[in-house]
């Protein structure tokens, strides 16, 4: 097979890490891919801008038999639907299905339809309307940009003050631009969040192993929400009944209502969880693989990727079966200096390979970039250090191993990543 991945961070590179070790493939090309990507496989100078008819093209002259996309934003404007009108493979939902993710209106809407549990919300276009209401209700609150923010705008309201600033935010001062047209106001939930995924071929739903992301960018939970910190696998606030409740009353009865919406959704399904006293619910849905929870729950899993994805495609997921090390993974994500707002590019990298020399330890690259023939910051965050342990506490402390071989001007990140589960444990 001839496998094409499309994206530039860490999620995929640890996708391409997989895939490139399966026996049934014999070449990886991945664009526009990273530094850190191109030592695996090929990245071609092919730009993402436009209808993807070009992407398609390079598809098709390269006799690609799978094509991957990883991020959320071609997902959302229609790479896969591109591709399956001229007829070539792709894993990832269509624009139509990607809607899960690119609107948290719409997201939300299927959920109270159909019995989803889910925070109470109200949406507004309207800033007045939308300070009204927080000052009315006069409890904590969660005001979410409608549209794609790269995991950034979710901001939290445990205030009216905080709500009402974050409000103008989205709606007055247009931080997040065209995704912030819409603002989407829920109640605050109280418990503890988990990430959970499913591959699924539009009716069948095979569940991979839990994560746990942290998405506070500093240490205890606070400062200002991100993309994501770092993360750990296994979640074990996620016990077996709860991963059973989550598949009956969240991740079948989305995957059957997408359906009967005419949005038949094949690819990945991301559930952002809240583990309340209540039982599970929905915090957000992804449409594609989690980051950095891919770079956790790939490391996990022993049996080949590529059969999975090709089902999910195919439509015959119920008949695989995937294999995991009961050994767990830690993420811990290296950023610049002052994400997730602004920050400086171009600060030299050194110590990657020492990094990458210690025994269960990946480096992940997630905004780098090449001059000169040094390797350079090229986003907020840079890199994900990924460490395979017995347990959650070695792969902590390997991880942070693999950290302090790395540095870089203002290099940020969490020295707590997988607390959670220490303190559970």
């Amino acid at each position: 097979m001839r496998i094409l991945v499309i994206g530039t961070g860490g999620r995929e590179h640890a996708i391409v890490w997989k895939v490139v070790q399966s026996s049934l493939v014999e070449k990886v090309y991945c664009i526009p891919g990273n530094p850190g990507i191109s030592e695996i496989a090929e990245c071609p100078n092919v730009s993402l801008e436009g209808d993807f008819n070009h992407v398609a093209d390079f598809a098709e002259n390269h006799q690609i038999t799978l094509t991957i996309v990883g991020p959320e934003v071609p997902l959302a404007k229609g790479l896969v639907n591109v591709f399956q009108a001229r007829g070539l493979r792709v894993f990832g939902p269509t624009q139509q299905a990607a809607v899960i993710e690119a609107s948290k209106d719409f997201a939300k809407d299927l959920m109270v339809k159909n019995s989803i549990p889910t925070a109470d919300y109200r949406t507004f276009v309207d800033a007045d309307a939308a300070i009204n209401y927080v000052k009315t209700v006069n409890q904590p609150v969660f005001v979410k940009a409608d549209g794609l923010a790269a995991g950034k705008g979710a901001i939290s309201g445990r205030t009216v003050e905080e709500a009402v600033a974050a409000i103008k935010r989205i709606l007055v001062h247009n931080d997040f631009g065209v995704s912030g047209q819409k603002v989407v106001i829920e109640e605050l939930m109280i418990g503890e969040e988990a990430s959970f995924t499913v591959l699924t071929d539009g009716d069948y739903c095979l569940p991979l192993v839990t994560a746990q992301d942290h998405k506070m960018s500093h240490d205890g939970d606070q400062g200002d929400n991100t993309g994501g910190m770092g993360a750990y696998s296994p979640a074990p606030v996620i016990t077996k009944s709860i991963e059973k409740e989550v598949m009956d009353t969240i991740v079948y009865p989305t995957i059957c209502a997408m359906k009967a919406a005419g949005r038949e959704f094949k690819g990945v399904l991301y559930v952002g969880l809240m583990i309340t006293q209540t039982g599970p619910k929905v915090v957000e849905f992804n449409a594609r693989f989690g980051d950095p929870e891919t770079q956790v729950i790939l490391p996990r899993l022993t049996s080949d990727l590529v059969p999975l994805l090709n089902a999910c495609v195919d439509g015959n997921l119920n008949l695989c079966t995937a294999e995991w090390t009961s050994e767990a993974a830690v993420c811990t994500i290296m950023a610049s200096g002052g994400y997730p707002g602004d920050y400086e590019t171009g600060k030299v990298i050194h110590g990657v390979d020492d990094a990458d020399a210690l025994n269960d330890v990946v480096v992940f690259h997630a905004g780098t970039k090449l001059i000169s023939d040094k390797i350079v910051t090229d986003g907020g965050r840079v890199l994900g250090v990924t460490a395979i342990g017995t347990d959650i506490e070695s792969s902590i402390n390997l991880a942070y191993q693999g950290v302090s071989k790395i540095s870089f001007e203002q290099a940020h990140y969490r020295s707590d990543i997988g607390y959670h589960a220490i303190n559970r444990e």
